[in-house]
């Protein structure tokens, strides 16, 4: 049978943790869950938008949302977040780790509290909440995780050293992490859109650069690729054609072009990144 079978099968009592869900790939990834069967848990910080969109997922496909506003950014929202889960009595079949944040800009000029919060939420926030459900997930004999990476993932971007490392960490981990419980019922894919038309063109200085001036994507688009390829039980998820091509390039282009390229996301607006 499979994994896309497995999915498909009497998910009315499982429960799928969508980590950024108040906006954006986010929201749309949990409307899709919930339209599969999924009863949601909800976080991100802005408490109203999750009501939002758990009244949505309520009233449009009559499963349950519960909404725990936690701002990942803290040192110790891992730990918060799975008490308050486990708390409620909610075993988590499907760990959706989307929240994200940017920072452009130099590094030797970027500050640095913003970056450590930054490392918080793309790193040690998916990487703590991965390590404290997924061994559920092992014992039950099912489930997965989706990582919102990014096609970053595969691109040095300088004026976002950072935040493009972060994606990579990201993208590394799922790949790693897919080959150590593939024999354990449980799936990791990790999903990487390049410009995707959300809220990150308001934070950590995108606006000031030219990231968001070429071709973008939509949010919904986006999620539909990942939570299918997700259910297909894809490793990685490239959302469109073009994305698929700017990845297979960093194969057979010199390290230094594929840097250069990176810096042109940048600098231009390039679409791939």
């Amino acid at each position: 049978m499979s994994e896309r079978d497995t999915m498909d099968r009497d998910t009315s009592t499982r429960t799928a943790l969508v980590t950024g869900a108040s906006s954006g790939i986010g929201r749309e990834i949990a409307d899709m869950a919930a339209s599969d069967g999924y009863d949601l848990v909800l976080t991100a910080r802005r408490e109203e938008r999750l009501e939002e969109v758990a009244g949505m997922a309520e009233a449009e496909h009559g499963v349950s949302a519960t909404v725990v506003a936690q701002d990942l950014a803290e040192p110790d929202a891992a730990d918060r977040l799975h008490e308050a889960i486990r708390d409620a009595g909610i075993d988590v079949d499907v760990l959706v780790n989307n929240a994200g944040v940017p920072l452009y800009g130099e590094f030797t000029e970027t500050d640095r509290e913003a970056e450590r919060g930054m490392l918080r939420v793309n790193v040690t926030a998916p990487t703590e909440l991965t390590k404290l459900f997924v061994p559920g997930m092992v014992e039950r004999g099912r489930g997965g995780v989706l990582n919102t990476a990014s096609l970053t993932s595969f691109y040095p971007v300088p004026g976002k050293a950072v935040y493009g490392a972060t994606k990579s960490y990201l993208l590394s981990f799922s790949r790693a992490l897919a080959h150590e419980v593939e024999d354990e019922g449980v799936t990791v894919t990790a999903l990487c859109p390049g410009v995707v038309e959300t809220e990150y063109a308001e934070r950590g200085n995108v606006d000031e650069s030219g990231t968001m001036s070429g071709v973008t994507n939509d949010p919904r688009s986006v999620a539909e690729a990942g939570w299918n390829g997700f259910r297909d039980g894809e490793r990685i998820v490239l959302p469109s054609g073009f994305a698929s091509y700017a990845a297979q390039l960093t194969r057979v282009l010199p390290r230094r072009t594929v840097t250069d390229l990176g810096e042109q996301t940048i600098e231009e607006g390039a679409s791939w990144i």
